[in-house]
């Protein structure tokens, strides 16, 4: 039996994966330093205008064969392994648009079986060799840079080779012939001797150069021609230099004797128009050479920034300033959580400046934490040659109410300026009566505003 002579065995194109794939994993791989100082002595910067340089891909297919030589009616197309190598560079500041050089090679196979007609029992099997240059669009002006998934579409021309051949008879030479019972025979089924054929079967060992055969009166045809490849995909962000590339393609032959059968032979003849075949790929492309958008530099001392006011205690309170709530406390003077000096009084003096401890709830003190009674409040009040703040006209309420004891019932007229029922109208409520007078939201009158604050005054 004959060995298949295809330059582009499987193991081959397992061959060249693996060894793309070590290199990928290489590029992908980052030496990370094991030490947090030695980490601390590298920075990472950007680098202006980077330069990009062509970017190299290289990945396997599968052809599927669109011609006169296929069988529609009981499989698709069959498909055959292939491999892809691809250069490529961005033309555009915006990086839209690319141009690829490309290459690729397989095997292109196609076989048609019939119990009908006999003579359309066709098969043929080709090394495919193409070269080509095509024009990409990126959709970048759709889609943001750096997604994960960037779609693309592109066009071009390409130059491709073959040299078809056909299974035509088995490993002892005896031809085929195919008979409408579905066998196939050393014998055609119309020869007086069909009686003598016997059962055969296919060695599917292309042997025969089907162009020197000249099976169909095609004669001596060109096994080199033009082809418009358009082809659309994505591409997978895998890192900044590794991309996986996902795509297909169709190539629209300029010939249609890819199969050997053309709409000019005989007796075989196939349609008018030319054969066409598509390869579906994925390779991976790798940024070998442009300039890295960041780059790691190593410092020569390790920068660390600290706040070293976050650890200072000025008045040597025990807190640090950055949480003192009360910072330039005396030395010695003791504080609290917040760095305030305490007050066990709850008085609003502090302990160090108070001459009166353990001063009664709610009474009122000077500045050095000493209880004041009604009448140093009253006298205080008055000795001030200022107007009395509202701040201060509570202490006032206060002391005139000590003074004066329970104070005058309030006459029932006036009950209602009386709103915290305290049975006592204070200088607010007074206030708020004026107010709603001249805002017309009052019922007393003009003679009834004067007895009330008269009333005020005495109570």
């Amino acid at each position: 039996m004959k060995k298949d002579s295809s330059h582009f065995s499987i193991f081959r194109y397992i061959f060249f994966l693996l060894f793309f794939g070590v290199v990928s994993v290489q590029l992908i791989a980052q030496v990370q330093p094991d030490d947090e100082f030695e980490r601390m002595l590298l920075e990472e910067v950007e680098v202006e205008n980077p330069q990009y340089k062509p970017v190299i891909g290289l990945g396997l297919g599968t052809f599927s064969f669109f011609g006169d030589v296929n069988d529609f009616h009981r499989y698709l197309p069959g498909s055959q392994l292939g491999v892809r190598l691809n250069v490529s560079t961005f033309l555009d500041r915006g990086r839209f648009f690319k141009l690829n050089f490309f290459f690729f090679g397989g095997n292109l196979s196609g076989n048609e079986r019939s119990f009908v007609d006999p003579q359309r029992n066709l098969n043929f099997k080709t090394e495919l060799l193409n070269i080509g240059i095509n024009f990409e669009y990126t959709f970048g002006h759709l889609v943001k840079p750096g997604s994960l998934i960037t779609p693309f579409v592109s066009a071009g021309i390409e130059s491709f080779q073959f040299n078809s051949k056909g299974d035509l008879s088995d490993s002892d030479g005896n031809r085929y012939f195919y008979w409408n019972d579905g066998t196939i025979r050393d014998v055609s089924q119309t020869s007086p001797l069909s009686y003598l054929g016997t059962i055969i079967a296919r060695n599917h060992n292309y042997e025969t150069d089907l162009r020197q055969a000249d099976l169909y009166g095609l004669g001596a045809y060109p096994q080199i021609a033009l082809a418009i490849p358009v082809e659309a995909g994505f591409d997978f962000k895998i890192s900044e230099r590794v991309k996986m590339r996902m795509a297909a393609s169709l190539h629209f032959a300029m010939t249609d004797v890819i199969d050997n059968v053309s709409s000019a032979g005989s007796p075989i003849q196939g349609k008018k128009s030319n054969d066409w075949f598509s390869f579906s790929y994925v390779t991976f492309h790798l940024d070998l050479f442009s300039d890295p958008k960041t780059r790691v530099i190593e410092r020569l001392f390790a920068m660390q920034e600290f706040d070293y006011t976050t650890v200072e205690d000025e008045d040597n309170d025990g807190v640090f300033d950055f949480f003192d709530l009360c910072p330039g406390t005396p030395l010695g003077v003791e504080v609290d959580m917040d760095g305030c000096p305490l007050d066990s009084d709850g008085d609003g003096v502090h302990d160090y400046l108070d001459k009166e401890a353990n001063t009664r709830p709610g009474a009122f003190v000077d500045e050095h934490g000493v209880e004041i009674s009604p009448e140093n409040i009253m006298e205080l009040l008055m000795a001030s040659s200022e107007a009395i703040a509202r701040n201060q006209i509570h202490l006032y309420e206060v002391s005139m109410f000590a003074r004066r004891g329970a104070g005058l019932p309030i006459p029932p007229r006036f009950k209602f300026v009386d709103m915290d029922n305290d049975g006592f109208i204070s200088y607010e409520e007074l206030l708020k009566a004026i107010d709603d007078f001249f805002d017309f939201k009052s019922s007393l009158t003009t003679l009834e505003i004067y007895e009330l604050n008269e009333f005020f005054f005495a109570q």
